[in-house]
């Protein structure tokens, strides 16, 4: 995680000013590595290994995941 995000890199001023935001961007990170990227060890994404989904997601649908929440609420 430290290689792949900015923030978390030596000498570096591309940080978050606001935790929220770091937040965020770690949740996407997370989301991104265990749901999308597929891994060379497994031959699949970690979430597939641990039942947790049936298809290897694409960043369109995890980008739709707060529009999905918001309308399961309202119903």
């Amino acid at each position: 995680m430290r290689m792949s995000m900015r923030p978390f890199t030596r000498l570096t001023n591309g940080f978050s000013k606001k935790a929220r935001n770091l937040q965020r961007a770690l949740a996407i990170n997370f989301m991104y590595y265990n749901f999308c990227r597929r891994h060379m060890t497994i031959r699949t994404t970690p979430a597939m290994k641990a039942g947790l989904a049936n298809h290897q997601w694409t960043l369109h649908e995890i980008a739709r995941l707060p529009d999905l929440a918001a309308t399961e609420s309202a119903a």
